[in-house]
């Protein structure tokens, strides 16, 4: 597919700055962001630097996409509360802990942020736009 993934690990506002600018330079590049402490702690300074540098962006959590990122796609971060609730009940009622099952995440939510989009000069398409949970405009 011709596409190159390349690790880049960010740990202050100067490093996440020279990082995002450096990926900018690569022409068709884009920013894929894995949640982290210093990420979360940094969001807005990330989606502005990218918006800055004309970088599309993805991430992992809705809360990016409301800082300015161009989109999220990630698990609903409500649901594992939810999940843990199941269990405490279980375990409450006598189950065994050990005895329950793993469970993974099951709901998936995308955001698209169409200010950030607009900026970028990126035109969403509309099915993209019809299967978003939910659209910054």
């Amino acid at each position: 597919m011709g596409v190159e993934v390349t690790a880049a690990p960010a740990n202050s506002p100067a490093e996440i700055q020279t990082t995002i600018e450096t990926f900018a330079r690569v022409p068709n590049g884009g920013l894929v962001l894995l949640p982290s402490p210093v990420a979360t702690a940094h969001r807005e300074l990330i989606a502005s630097t990218a918006l800055r540098h004309g970088l599309p962006s993805i991430y992992l959590a809705r809360m990016y996409a409301m800082s300015g990122g161009l989109m999220s796609y990630g698990i609903d971060v409500s649901e594992p509360y939810r999940q843990a609730a199941a269990y405490v009940d279980r375990i409450l009622k006598g189950a065994k802990p050990g005895e329950l099952p793993v469970q993974a995440a099951s709901k998936f939510e995308m955001v698209i942020n169409l200010k950030t989009a607009k900026a970028l000069g990126i035109t969403v398409p509309p099915t993209m736009l019809g299967r978003a949970d939910e659209v910054i405009e």
